[in-house]
């Protein structure tokens, strides 16, 4: 199996994808933070099947940690990464330094509203302007005719697709169904930070998220019912529940009985914050 090329500079970004161009291929961006794992792989393998070739960005984007967060402990693993990406056939691996991204003098923040409200910015104030502006700069960088999204991160996704609506940026945006473990855990890097005992309680996650979809979309209050699921994650084990919400699937508005809806929850194992999210059937 054979590596992709690898490139760390936008010049040589530009200059392969410009290459494609003249050859009137279609291109495809997946940006990860690399510590790749199955889900991702299902992200390029979409890539590949929307476009002739695929770019996969592998940058731990610093301006969506918070001080307190686990930046410097968020894996990095390249020679890894490049040998799952030989398995699905990407063809290029974008890797830039942290100066390439942000050089001295950077002064730029793009700030999405809309979706970006609530939920993981109640407790993470400043993650999605991270993540829009390194979106921004990757799409403007790679000028890819489409990217892929997982659904895991669903609100970021979202905020993704405003992003693109707001800015004009001619990118399409598709979101991919969450990749699970046999036992319906979502797929992340950091659950590489759970021992056996802790990735069990994870497990429980989609299972009262689905449990609590379903006694909404048949009729029991919201407010109450997540609450309830809630305390049942407690019980399970997690130390902390940041929130179990229902939100309008397009927007993250409210969900309003009759729409279709996202169950959407962050909680935590240890010191591990896990997220997840589910539809909300239409009754």
């Amino acid at each position: 199996m054979r590596r992709p090329d690898v490139v760390d500079s936008v010049a040589a970004l530009r200059a392969q994808v410009n290459g494609w161009r003249r050859d009137g291929l279609r291109v495809a961006m997946v940006p990860t933070m690399g510590a790749l794992h199955e889900g991702h792989l299902s992200l390029i393998r979409i890539a590949r099947k929307r476009a002739e070739r695929c770019v996969v960005s592998i940058f731990v984007n610093p301006t969506q940690f918070a001080p307190s967060e686990d930046l410097d402990k968020y894996p990095r693993q390249l020679t890894r990464d490049l040998d799952l990406l030989a398995t699905v056939k990407a063809d290029l691996a974008f890797t830039p330094t942290v100066g390439a991204m942000y050089p001295a003098g950077f002064a730029t923040r793009i700030l999405v509203g809309g979706p970006s409200a609530g939920l993981e910015s109640d407790f993470r104030p400043t993650f999605f302007e991270g993540v829009a502006t390194v979106v921004a700069k990757l799409f403007l960088q790679a000028t890819p005719d489409c990217a892929v999204f997982g659904e895991k991160d669903y609100q970021q996704l979202c905020v993704v697709r405003q992003l693109c609506r707001d800015l004009d940026l001619p990118v399409e945006i598709i979101g991919a169904p969450t990749m699970r473990d046999a036992h319906g855990l979502a797929m992340s890097s950091r659950n590489a930070y759970l021992d056996e005992a802790e990735l069990a309680v994870a497990r429980q996650l989609n299972v009262i998220l689905h449990k609590t979809a379903a006694a909404i979309a048949a009729g029991a209050h919201g407010d109450d019912t997540t609450g309830e699921a809630s305390r049942a994650l407690i019980a399970a084990g997690f130390r902390k529940v940041d929130y179990v919400e229902a939100r309008e699937s397009l927007t993250l508005a409210p969900w309003r009985r009759g729409r279709a809806g996202r169950l959407l929850a962050a909680a935590w194992l240890g010191k591990t914050r896990l997220i997840d999210n589910v539809d909300v059937p239409i009754a």
